[in-house]
Formats: C-alpha cells, sequence, structure tokens
C-alpha cells in the first residue's frame, strides 16, 4: 500500500446510516451555508470539483475512512426548509483515509468542514482463492435478487451486473465487490463502514463474500416466511370468501321459505311457528350472544367484584380478533361468569320464594308435600319442620327489621327540611330525639340504610327489594342424612326444595378424587372449567337453590390430585362459604344462601371436620308396616304406571306383599321391594296382553267382566284362558322364584350352649344370629371361627375371662382356684358363629357370648325367645351399642319375646322402636352381667354364691 502526502481538503460529513462507496452515487441535502460553501468552491474549481464524505459517528468523532467523491451536480432547491436549501449529487471514486478523526468538532451531519486527508493505493493482485470464492458467492447473491425483484428494469440491472461479472478480469474483481456492494441496499451500518476500511484487495473480497453469503442467507429464509405467511393467509381469504358466500345462500334459502308459506301448514316442524331456526343464521345469533353477556355485565351490582372482573375480560375480549385461540377462552370464560346467579344482580330476584314463605299456609304445606312424598320418618319430618319454621320466622323478622329502617329513613329524610316554623316545636323535636334513639337501638344492621338515607327516597325505590344482609335469604344448619341405601336420603331434599319451591340440583360426590371438580381448575390449564358448585348455580338460575351432596361418605381421599373432603370445607362452613373461591371463576361467589343437604351411608370415613360443620340426622330403615304402606302408596301405582297398567288390572293382596318383603328382600330401604313389586306387574302384564289378543278386545284399557277360575283343565280349545288381576300368595313362587330367605331364623331348637344374639347385616337390616359353643378335649384354649374380626374376637376373650373369673361364684367349680377349662378334665371351648362366608366384627356380642360359655359349663339353657346384644367389661358392666332400631325390628320379625338390652340404650327404644313394635315384646335393661344372666335363664335357674363368706388359710 503507497500513502501521499496529507493535506487539508474539503470533507462532506454523512450522517447515520448514510455511507457512500466508491462507484456509488448519492443524492443528499445541505443547508444555507454548507450549499453556498460548495457553490463557492465549485465555482473556483478549474475542472470537476473532487471532495471527501466521511460518516459522522457522533458530534465529536467522524469514522477514519472515507470516500472521495466528483461534485456532479448541486442545484438550489424550492423548499422552505432551511436544511434542504441545496442538493447535492456525489459519484463516488477512491477509498480516503483521515488520520485526525476528531479535530473540528463538534461535527454536524451534512456539514461542508476541512479535514487533513491521506490517499492510500492499493498494491498487489488477488488470489485464486479469493477471486473464486467471490464469484461463487456473487452469483447466487444476484440470482436471488433477480428472482425477487418486483420491478423489471431492477431484475435488468441484476442480471447486467452478473454477465459483467463473468466478463471481467481477475485484477478488476475488488472494482467489482464495490460495484455489487454499493448496489445492495439492505446491509447492515457496521457492515458497511467495515467494507469501506478494507482496503486491501484479498481483504476486500473476503469481507464481500461474506456479506454476499449472509445476505444469500436471509432472503432465502425471508422468502420462505413470506410464502407461508401468504398461504396462510390466502387460506383465511378463501375461507372468509367461503364463509360469505354460504351466509348469502342461507339468507336466500330463507326468503325463499318465508315467501313460499309451505312450511307454516305443518304443525311439526320447528320452523312452523316463525320460519326460521335458531341454527340458520350463525352471525346473527353470534351477535345476540355478545349483546346477551353485554346485557348481564351491565345488570351486574355497581362496583362488585364480579362487575369488575366482567369489565376488564369484555375490553380484552374487544381487542383480540375473532379467530383467535384467546378469543374463545375469553368468551368462554365471560359466558360462565355472567351465567352465574349473582346475589347481587338485578338479573336475579327471590321474591317468589319470599312470597312463598310469608304465606301463613306455609308449614302446613310443606308438612304435607312431606307426607305426599314419604311415609313414616315422623323424626326426620319433624327435624325438617322445625327447620323450616325457623326459616320462615327469621325471614318475617327480616323483612321486619327492613321495613322499620326504611320507615326511620323516610322520617329522617322528612325532618331534614322542616317546614318553616316547625323547627322550634317541642313536640317536633322530642320526636327527632325518639327516632335517634331508635336507630342506635336498631343496631348495626340498619346502620347503612340510615347512612343512605340523607334525601327522601321516591316510591320506586320504596317498593324496590332491599339487598342488604338484613333482608337476605336466611340458611339453616347444614343437615347431613345417614342411613341405608333406599331408605328416602335423596328424595327428602328433593321434597325440601319442592316445600321452598326453590330448583333442585344434586351432585354426586361418589368417586370425586380430584380437588378441581369442587374448586375448579385454574384457567391456566387447557379446557379448564368451573368446578361442580359453580356448575350447580348455573343450571339452578337463582342464588338460593337445594343442593344435594349426595354420597358425600365415598369422596376420594387426599392424593397429589389434592383433597377434595378438605375443598367442601369452606363449601359447607356457614363462616367461609359467603365468599367461596373457584379457581376458574377467580372472584368471590357468595353460597350463604344455598341450602345445602348431605347423604351418607356410614360416618366412618367421613373427616372429623367435615362431620362438625353438619348436622347429622338418621335414618335407621323401614318396619315392615311401613314397607306395606310405602308399596300400597307408591311403589305399585308407580310400577302400574310405568308398565301401561292401572289399578283395576292388578291388585296384590295383603299377605302377598308380606311374603315379598319378608322373604324377597331383605334391606333397611324399599329398591329392592320396588323390583320385586315390578316383577309381580310385568308378569301380569303379559298375562293381560295375551288375553286381549285371545279375546279380539280392541280397547286394552277396559277389564271385561270375567268369571276368576284357577282350573284350567277343562277349558275348550281355543278358548281363552281367564285373566285374574288379583296375585295371591301362593303364586309368588311362580312369578318370583324360590324364596331368597326362608323361615330358618323361625325354627328354633333349645340346647345346651346355644345363645341368639342381634346383628345388624351389611345391608342395614337387623336380625338374630345363634351363637354356638361345643366343649372338646383339649389344653383349655378358646377357639373362635365365623370370619370373626378382632374386636369381636376380643369380645369372645372378655367373655371367657368373666365367667372364669366367676366361675366359683357360679357353682361351676369348687374352689377359686381352679379353670373350669382345666378341671376335672382339660377341655377347648370352641365358639362358631353361622355364615362363615360373611365377614363379622363389633363389640354388641359380648353378653350373648358370656350367656352361652355359661350355658355350656352350667348345663342351663337359654329360651329360645330370648335375644340379646350388648358389650361387656371385665368388671361385669354392660355398655352401650349401636343399630337398636334394627336389632329390635329383625328380633321381632324372628317372633323374639323378649329382647336384653343396654340400660343406656333405653332411650333407643322410647325415640326410635314403633309403638306397635314395642308393645307386642318385652324389653330388659341390665347394667350388670348378673342382671343378663337372671333375665336370660330366669329367675332362680343359676345358683350363686354371693351370700357366702368363704375363709381360707394358708397355714
Amino acid at each position: 500500500m503507497t500513502v501521499s502526502v496529507s493535506s487539508l481538503h474539503p470533507v462532506l460529513t454523512l450522517p447515520q446510516p448514510v455511507v457512500l462507496l466508491p462507484t456509488a452515487r448519492l443524492q443528499t441535502f445541505l443547508d444555507e451555508a454548507a450549499g453556498a460553501r460548495l457553490v463557492h468552491l465549485v465555482q473556483q474549481a478549474d475542472s470537476e470539483l473532487v471532495i471527501g464524505t466521511v460518516p459522522c459517528l457522533s458530534s465529536s468523532e467522524v469514522y477514519s475512512w472515507g470516500t472521495g467523491a466528483r461534485v456532479v451536480r448541486v442545484i438550489r432547491t424550492m423548499s422552505k426548509a432551511s436544511d434542504k436549501a441545496f442538493q447535492v449529487t456525489l459519484h463516488g471514486l477512491s477509498r480516503l483515509y483521515y488520520p485526525d478523526t476528531q479535530s473540528g468538532a463538534p461535527f454536524n451531519p451534512n456539514d461542508l468542514i476541512e479535514l487533513s486527508v491521506e490517499h492510500p493505493k492499493p498494491a498487489g493482485t488477488p488470489s485464486q482463492e479469493a477471486v473464486a470464492a467471490f464469484r461463487a458467492a456473487a452469483a447466487k447473491l444476484l440470482d436471488h435478487l433477480a428472482k425477487d425483484a418486483t420491478q423489471q428494469s431492477r431484475r435488468d440491472v441484476y442480471v447486467k451486473i452478473s454477465h459483467m461479472l463473468d466478463e471481467v478480469s481477475d485484477d478488476r474483481t475488488p472494482w467489482m465487490a464495490d460495484v455489487i456492494v454499493a448496489g445492495i441496499n439492505k446491509l447492515d451500518y457496521n457492515d458497511k463502514l467495515a467494507f469501506l476500511s478494507a482496503l486491501d484487495v484479498n481483504d476486500r473480497l473476503h469481507r464481500a463474500t461474506e456479506l454476499f453469503v449472509k445476505q444469500a442467507s436471509i432472503s432465502e429464509v425471508t422468502k420462505k416466511i413470506a410464502q407461508s405467511i401468504d398461504e396462510s393467509l390466502s387460506k383465511q381469504q378463501k375461507e372468509f370468501f367461503l364463509r360469505q358466500q354460504l351466509a348469502a345462500i342461507q339468507r336466500e334459502l330463507q326468503a325463499l321459505t318465508r315467501n313460499s308459506g309451505s312450511a307454516s301448514s305443518d304443525p311439526s316442524n320447528p320452523r312452523s311457528s316463525s320460519g326460521t331456526s335458531e341454527l340458520d343464521d350463525p352471525e346473527q345469533a353470534e351477535a345476540e350472544d355478545m349483546a346477551d353477556i353485554k346485557q348481564k355485565i351491565e345488570a351486574m351490582a355497581k362496583d362488585s367484584e364480579e362487575r369488575k372482573m366482567a369489565i376488564r375480560e369484555w375490553k380484552r375480549l374487544q381487542r383480540i380478533p375473532a379467530g383467535s385461540v384467546e378469543h374463545g377462552v375469553i368468551r368462554n370464560y365471560l359466558e360462565w361468569l355472567t351465567s352465574i346467579p349473582w346475589p347481587s344482580s338485578s338479573a336475579y330476584t327471590t321474591s317468589n320464594a319470599s312470597d312463598k314463605i310469608r304465606d301463613r299456609a306455609f308449614l302446613e304445606n310443606a308438612r304435607r308435600q312431606l307426607d305426599e312424598d314419604h311415609y313414616g320418618l315422623e323424626k326426620i319430618k319433624k327435624r325438617l319442620i322445625e327447620y323450616l319454621a325457623v326459616v320462615r320466622l327469621k325471614q318475617l323478622q327480616a323483612e321486619r327489621e327492613a321495613a322499620l329502617q326504611q320507615q326511620q329513613a323516610s322520617a329522617s329524610a322528612g325532618q331534614a327540611q322542616p317546614p318553616p316554623g316547625d323547627a322550634s316545636s317541642p313536640q317536633r323535636t322530642e320526636a327527632g330525639v325518639k327516632e335517634k334513639e331508635d336507630k342506635r337501638e336498631a343496631g348495626a344492621g340498619s346502620s347503612e340504610e340510615t347512612t343512605s338515607s340523607t334525601a327522601k327516597p321516591s316510591a320506586a325505590d320504596s317498593q324496590k327489594p332491599t339487598r342488604g344482609p338484613s333482608t337476605k335469604a336466611v340458611k339453616g344448619p347444614i343437615l347431613l342424612f345417614v342411613g341405608p341405601p333406599g331408605t328416602g336420603k335423596t328424595s327428602l331434599g328433593q321434597s325440601i326444595a319442592r316445600a321452598l319451591e326453590r330448583p333442585f340440583q344434586r351432585i354426586s360426590l361418589g368417586g370425586v378424587r380430584d380437588e378441581a371438580e369442587i374448586r375448579g381448575h385454574r384457567r391456566t390449564y387447557v379446557a379448564s372449567g368451573p368446578g361442580s358448585i359453580v356448575q350447580a348455580l348455573r343450571k339452578a338460575g337463582r342464588p338460593d337453590p337445594v343442593i344435594l351432596l349426595d354420597e358425600i361418605d365415598k369422596i376420594g381421599q387426599s392424593n397429589f390430585h389434592g383433597d377434595p373432603a378438605a375443598a367442601l370445607l369452606e363449601v359447607l362452613d356457614p363462616e367461609q362459604n359467603h365468599s367461596f373461591n373457584d379457581h376458574y371463576i377467580n372472584v368471590p361467589i357468595d353460597l350463604s344462601q344455598v341450602l345445602f343437604i348431605c347423604t351418607s351411608n356410614s360416618l366412618e370415613t367421613i373427616s372429623a371436620p367435615l362431620l362438625d360443620r353438619c348436622e347429622i340426622v338418621h335414618l335407621s330403615g323401614y318396619t315392615y308396616d311401613e314397607k306395606l304402606h310405602i308399596a300400597r302408596k307408591f311403589l305399585l301405582p308407580k310400577q302400574l304406571k310405568a308398565n301401561g297398567l292401572t289399578p283395576e288390572h292388578v291388585t296384590i293382596a295383603h299377605s302377598a306383599l308380606m311374603r315379598i318383603a319378608t322373604h324377597y328382600t331383605r334391606e333397611a330401604g324399599v329398591r329392592s321391594l320396588e323390583r320385586a313389586i315390578g316383577a309381580v306387574v310385568r308378569y301380569k302384564a303379559v298375562e293381560w296382553a295375551e288375553y286381549v289378543d285371545s279375546t279380539g278386545n280392541d280397547d286394552i284399557t277396559r277389564v271385561p267382566t270375567i268369571v276368576v277360575s284357577d282350573k284350567t283343565d277343562n277349558l275348550a280349545i281355543g278358548q281363552a284362558k281367564p285373566y285374574k288381576k288379583i296375585v295371591e300368595e301362593h303364586e309368588l313362587e311362580t312369578i318370583l322364584g324360590v324364596a331368597r330367605w326362608d323361615e330358618e331364623e323361625l325354627h328354633r331348637e333349645k340346647r345346651r350352649g346355644l345363645v341368639y344374639g342381634l346383628v345388624v347385616t351389611g345391608m342395614g337390616e337387623g336380625g338374630i344370629l345363634p351363637i354356638e359353643t361345643i366343649s372338646v378335649p383339649g389344653a383349655g384354649q378358646l377357639k373362635l371361627t365365623g370370619s370373626l374380626g378382632e374386636v369381636i374376637k376380643e369380645s369372645g376373650e372378655l367373655a371367657l375371662s368373666w365367667v372364669k373369673s366367676h366361675a366359683y361364684d357360679l357353682y361351676i367349680t369348687k374352689h377359686r382356684s381352679e379353670d373350669p377349662l382345666k378341671v376335672p378334665n382339660p377341655v377347648d371351648i370352641h365358639l362358631h358363629l353361622p355364615s362363615g362366608a360373611v365377614k363379622k366384627d363389633g363389640p354388641s356380642a359380648g353378653i350373648a357370648m358370656t350367656c352361652a360359655f355359661v350355658s355350656l359349663l352350667t348345663g342351663a339353657c337359654v329360651p329360645t325367645n330370648v335375644a340379646m346384644t350388648g358389650e361387656i367389661t371385665l368388671r361385669g358392666r354392660v355398655g352401650a351399642v349401636g343399630g337398636i332400631k334394627e336389632k329390635v325390628l329383625g328380633a321381632h320379625r324372628a317372633k323374639m319375646n323378649k329382647v336384653i338390652l343396654p340400660w343406656a340404650n333405653r332411650k333407643d327404644v322410647e325415640h326410635d322402636v314403633p309403638p306397635e313394635v314395642r308393645a307386642e315384646m318385652q324389653f330388659v335393661f341390665a347394667r350388670t352381667m348378673e342382671e343378663v344372666l337372671e333375665a336370660a335363664f330366669g329367675k332362680g335357674v343359676l345358683n350363686w354364691r354371693r351370700n357366702m363368706v368363704v375363709m381360707e388359710s394358708r397355714l
């Protein structure tokens, strides 16, 4: 490289990102002062004027490399802008070097200054490798530019430069690099500066090659992106165009349908009423849905949380395109948010329910409704009537307080502007003082009304329902119905809803193992939605429905999905459910007006905190008398209607119904009884259909007068078999088959070591269970069989220990220290409970096992009409047990005349056992085991050494 001597030279500063390369042309504007100096230099030059150009990096520095440029033209513009007084055209010639880049600061863009300039000359020739790489990269780039060019003129320029590249010699390739780089408009500013500073020919070719490769890659990627965008846009445009055509065709078809009027004559046609269908115009339906959402948002209470959230999401919905996925997510959320019956919203009201409660015949109608829906269950009905009475009284009290507050507010507003001359009246002053005292006595509930009563309310305002806390619907305790299946727990909830005239919703919790099914999923998840509580509110359409939480004892336990039982704690807590938080809605929801009723078959699997929030009401089951009444009043008419018959077609005798209930079903409820009755009705339906077909009678609803006869041997050929509408007891085996439960419990024998206890089966029905004991040669051990659990095994060991400790008192042994199982001969006692395949557990067989051991060792027998149940302790005390009603009913069915029960269970007999059953049985309530033995074996049967004091000496 050769460098000429530096000298001062006029230089034009170029603003960013303008860079003038050799062989390129540039047009720029100059202000009045810079343009005048340039014109003066042009006039003084003998030939064409050459000036320097330099990129201006900042106000304090210029770039060290620039370009010598020939001034092609300078003209004065007609622009009024001061910085565009002259337009100058420059043509780049060669590279210049500025050794001093900071002298003369500050620098202004498009200013003519003087700088020290050097004129370097490149030396040498480019290498073959650099030239080959340059030619290949340049040819590829020019090909891309020619294909991407939108104008034919530019395409021709790129093709011409490509031909020049093929014809140029290797020595001229650096000049060709300047030409091509100068023609690329999309180069980065720093890349242009770096290429400008490349004086060496090989370095210049390498930099040009890198720029060409980079630009070609960018062009390819840009083309692919543009092509994919064009395809997507063309697809959307095509879809939009086709949808518009489809909508236009549908509108024309609707117009033709309305004009023809052919559909109006067909009443079965869904278009007959209006000529259109709700599925015809999706655009109109979309607009109506959005208008409905907007109307519901406007109906929400001012400054409420739900209104704020709805407005915020509505604004987001308006900004998002309709085809976006987020648009559907937000709209779905708004539909859920606006469909919830918010208590503060003007779109929902509970005036009908309030009018129903204010009716004087409210309790009488509720009692009649419960009696129509259920037979028996007097204790349950009594509790429900108590609840409804409390609801009525609290509602009337709240309305009375609201009316008093409104009167006080009206009086206060009237005194705010007294008539002239009345302000000093003593009567008016005393009344105002008394009114203020009444307001203070009204409590916190009236403070809000008093504060807002500065203006006199209008007549329209006085008729609006007050939505303050004082008039909010009152909710009673959360009831938990516990009982065996089929006892009417769910139907009781429906009866309460009908008595209150509230909507009824049922939520089945059986098998629910995810907390999100109660609280909902968060909106961050795909396909998320609210929980079952919010869904029930939406279906109900009112803020005060009756929601039945069915099978709450079968809810899933805590796992990695969360604890659904813990999520119910907030729902069933009156102190918390006024601000229930659903994860999807994310706005506090008021559940305080909802009446929650829970059902369960047992209490063992329900957590203690959840039980603490509920009032437990036990449904123990129906007696056989109650089952017969239910069958007559509810089940038989229901089955007759379901099978196309009437009461004139089928009648079931009383004895047949009793046999169905006792021998074909064994449950606490009536579901199996209903299925059995249904089978009988279907059997008679087949007989009636065959009789109608054989007689040719077209009127199947009319029962002809026929001779009821069981003899069919003398029927002539072709003669129809007589139809018998009464179902007798002896026909049940033909209809239902052999009875599942026979009367073996009625065939009892009196023998040594046999005692009858009382149990509750897994189906919730009570019965008797024989406890059998025998003695076999052995080593003084006790053997227990019959699929017994740990608790009942411990009861057997307790019973035997008590008998051993009292063997001397009962004359079983002659000395207190003797073991009755080893003296005089060692024996083992085998205790067995029949039905070995059925698992048994519980402490209630303690006294029965004790009596069986005493009977076995003493030889005395317990009468077969005596049954017993109760827990025993080592001291001989008799403890209370559960299931008294079921056990007593089972004993009554087995024709037991005497039942021995713990003293602590006498209240259960008085409250739960029907009076007709108590009248037919003898109950003995025992505190100690001595009283049990006396009642079981009879007075004086067992001899006791109670009054004998034996003095023994060890000497």
